[in-house]
Order: C-alpha cells, then sequence, then structure tokens
C-alpha cells in the first residue's frame, strides 16, 4: 500500500497489537474496539473516521492514555510498552508527549487565554516568566496575538479552539490528538482551524484526528474506517 511504501523507513511512534475495548454496563459485556491493529510514524497525519458510536473516539483516549479501563492488547508509543507503566508514569506522559483537542474546547471559563495556556506548564513546574513567554509565543502562532487578557467568553468559537491549540501545543508534545476539533464551528471556521493543523503538520508534527466529516480526510496522508469498533478500511 501507499502507506507502507512512504512511510517504511521512518521512525515508528505507536504501535498497536489487538487491541480490545469493553465496556461493563450492569454486568452485560458491550464490546467497542475489536482486535485493532495500527502502526503510526512519527511525522504522520494519522484522520480515523467513523460514524457515531463506532469506536473512534474511544482508540483515540486509548492512544492519549486518557482510558484503559476494560482493554486489552499491546500499546507501545515511542517503544515502550504503555501497560506496564504506572499511574504516576502515565501522568507524565500525558503531559509531556500528548497535546489534546476537544470538540467542546474545554478551557476553563474564569481564566484568560494566557492563563488557559500556562495550565500543563504549571504541572512542569516551570517558572511564571517563562509560562507567560512560552503562552504569548503559542497564542501568537495560532493568531491571536494581543488577545491573551481575553476569558473563553469574551471569544468566538473559533478564537477558543484556537486557545486550546495553542495550551496543546505549549508542552511542545511528540503527539497532537484532536477529537472533532470542527465539530462546534461552522465551515469558514472549520477550515481556519484546519488550515493550522495543516501547518502544524507540515512544520513537522505527528497528528492524529477523530472526525465524521468526510472532507477532512484530504487533509490527512494516512486515514482508517472504524466500524463497530474493527478498521474495516485503511487507505
Amino acid at each position: 500500500m501507499v502507506y507502507k511504501e512512504v512511510y517504511k523507513e521512518n521512525e515508528v511512534l505507536i504501535r498497536m497489537v489487538k487491541i480490545r475495548k469493553v465496556h461493563n454496563t450492569g454486568g452485560i459485556i458491550c464490546p467497542v474496539l475489536n482486535e485493532v491493529d495500527l502502526t503510526v510514524c512519527k511525522g504522520e497525519f494519522l484522520m480515523i473516521m467513523g460514524s457515531s458510536g463506532s469506536g473512534k473516539t474511544t482508540l483515540l483516549n486509548l492512544i492519549g492514555c486518557l482510558d484503559r479501563s476494560g482493554s486489552s492488547g499491546t500499546y507501545y508509543f515511542q517503544d515502550r510498552n504503555v501497560e506496564n507503566l504506572s499511574d504516576k508514569q502515565l501522568s507524565y506522559l500525558r503531559n509531556r508527549e500528548f497535546g489534546f483537542i476537544f470538540q467542546s474546547f474545554n478551557l476553563l471559563p474564569r481564566l484568560s487565554a494566557h492563563r488557559n495556556v500556562e495550565l500543563p506548564l504549571i504541572y512542569q513546574e516551570i517558572r511564571t516568566s517563562r509560562r507567560r513567554e512560552i503562552a504569548e509565543k503559542m497564542l501568537e502562532r495560532v493568531g491571536l496575538s494581543g488577545k491573551g487578557n481575553r476569558r473563553p467568553v469574551e471569544l468566538s468559537g473559533g478564537e477558543q479552539q484556537r486557545v486550546a491549540i495553542a495550551r496543546a501545543l505549549a508542552t511542545q508534545p511528540s503527539l497532537l490528538l484532536a477529537d472533532e476539533p470542527t465539530g462546534n464551528l461552522d465551515s469558514r471556521t472549520g477550515f481556519e482551524i484546519m488550515k493550522i493543523i495543516k501547518e502544524l503538520h507540515e512544520s513537522g508534527m505527528t497528528i492524529i484526528m477523530v472526525t465524521h466529516d468526510q472532507e477532512l480526510a484530504a487533509y490527512a496522508d494516512h486515514t482508517i474506517h472504524i466500524k463497530d469498533g474493527r478498521i474495516v478500511k485503511d487507505s
């Protein structure tokens, strides 16, 4: 396949083997992911597509180590077996290696844009002046220079998502994980957000994005389609 020909010489960032995930609801076992095999190389832009309930967000959460309960299989990140990591090591991984972008922005409403971007840096015990410097730089990178003192309520939906992207980039992660980042935006604003994400990819960042919008597949260089917890198409 084209994907293998393009990336066969590249460094493997993620390798998942026979990943299964089930939900236990009142003693009833409901499979969510079933025997998923996935390899993602450094510098790749992977799009995970599927309808609601297909398992795509569940897979993204497993990749980002946000949820491990009810899962089985093997997951290697940078050649480290994630299943063997402690809760403390997983927290370190999430804070240092992963940047998260969500459909609902997940900004703290009482904090300014600057302070929202600084949040992941606080856990790294970076001094205040340096945090401020990084936040300003990240906001400038997403086109929000001069709006750092505004709270989320004073920003448009597109601007809030830009703040969320700046926050995700603040720790200089190895991997950017985006879950329906344009889902709450109009088409024009969504295009602007995708332009930023594409520019990040072109600068060398590894990106994994979940969407149900077929038109967005064109932004990625590798797309998988999930149905009923299985990868049914890999292109």
